[in-house]
């Protein structure tokens, strides 16, 4: 299977299924001496593990994190790092019936029209297990990213019908203290809260919206935004390695996510050139922008703004109403998809978004050090 490798100069391979023995990733091209410890992998694992509340599936994992390889004495050594994580608590036996038909908006039918044979088991590499290994990989990068002073805050900006009152902007103005951005408090509200919102009263409302949808056994979708601050004007190819390019790529690769904008998106469509345009200004005798309607992206290089996107995601597709679909042999049938299932699938993304957002960036910053001979002149 191709397709499992992601980055140029910071690489993740992800590798594993749902049922199998475990889930991993080897990372390539980690910088050596950065301390390294499995704690620091373990708090991204947690936000995205099951079972943390009702709106979760009840599958219970520890996802906890070994170490293989990459690190001596609390640091990386600079060659690759495998990182393994064991499946604890399959449950083969509730997917037996999945192995003859093909269930509504899962992979089951592509994968067979691909490979002619696929692992039924809770989707088998099609999971959303999968990004277990990604989380993983991408908890380095930000560490990573953290001591060259760029940050990233996540959340779910909406769930179902319910949005938070306060678009990404109006959440920089409020944690903006001397020209720079204090994520911290946010942060914090995110990540106490059961459906990752910032906001207390959206977040109540989407948790009665859900409680509505699991009642009528049906689910729901939703928006992931992102913002990242710190990161420095100039990072991102202008051609097939566009910043925004390249991020849409890698949102787009978690299963279930439909739609991805930066900065204004869509919405600029709708905008007039006066309207949509940033304006560039000084403040402290730095090049700024006076708004950010492009999210931070200019012909695929970052301009120094805040970078500003969201991913849209799907319902999840496994409910208990019943169905229609057809079967291996061709038949019509009715189905109710049994075992144990997200009845939303966003506050867990929240996390791999974040993740898959982090090795993006820090890929290109990588790839940003051949850019100059100044740049060069300093590193050698």
């Amino acid at each position: 299977m191709a397709g499992s490798t992601y980055g140029k100069h910071f690489q993740i391979t992800t590798w594993g299924e749902s049922h199998g023995k475990g889930i991993g990733v080897v990372v390539d091209g980690c910088p050596a001496g950065l301390a390294l410890c499995e704690s620091d992998i373990q708090k991204f694992l947690d936000r995205r593990k099951p079972g943390k509340s009702r709106y979760s599936t009840q599958r219970k994992e520890g996802d906890k994190v070994e170490i293989l390889s990459g690190v001596f004495e609390g640091r990386t050594t600079g060659t690759p790092i495998s990182l393994v994580i064991f499946n604890e608590d399959q449950r083969s036996r509730d997917y037996g019936d999945i192995a003859s038909y093909y269930r509504p908006g899962h992979a089951d039918y592509t994968f067979d029209a691909k490979y002619g044979f696929r692992d039924y088991r809770g989707g088998g590499r099609s999971s959303g297990r999968e990004t277990i290994g990604r989380v993983a990989g991408g908890a380095i990068a930000v560490k990573i990213l953290n001591e060259l002073g760029i940050s990233l805050l996540t959340y779910a900006r909406s769930i179902g019908t319910i949005t938070i009152p306060q678009n990404a902007n109006d959440l920089l103005a409020a944690c903006r203290q001397n020209n720079t951005y204090c994520l911290q408090e946010i942060e914090t509200r995110v990540l106490q809260d059961p459906l990752y919102m910032p906001d207390r009263d959206s977040s109540q409302q989407a948790q009665e919206y859900l409680e509505t949808c699991m009642e009528q056994m049906d689910s729901a979708g939703g928006i992931v935004e992102g913002i990242v601050t710190g990161v420095p004007a100039g990072i991102g190819e202008p051609v097939f390695d566009k910043l925004d390019a390249n991020l849409a790529k890698a949102i787009f690769s978690i299963g279930a996510v439909k739609g991805f904008e930066i900065g204004d998106g869509f919405a600029a469509a709708a905008a007039k050139g006066t309207e949509n345009n940033d304006n560039f200004c000084m403040n402290n005798e730095q090049v700024t922008t006076a708004t950010n309607h492009a999210g931070g992206i200019f012909g695929g290089i970052s301009s120094g703004a805040p970078i500003i996107l969201r991913a849209a995601f799907k319902p999840t597709p496994s409910i208990a109403a019943t169905q229609q679909t057809v079967n291996t042999s061709g038949k019509e049938i009715s189905i109710s998809i049994h075992g144990r299932h997200d009845p939303i699938i966003v506050p867990r993304a929240v996390v791999v978004v974040e993740c898959m957002t982090a090795l993006t960036i820090l890929d290109l910053l990588l790839e940003h050090t051949g850019a100059r001979m100044d740049i060069l002149k300093k590193l050698y």
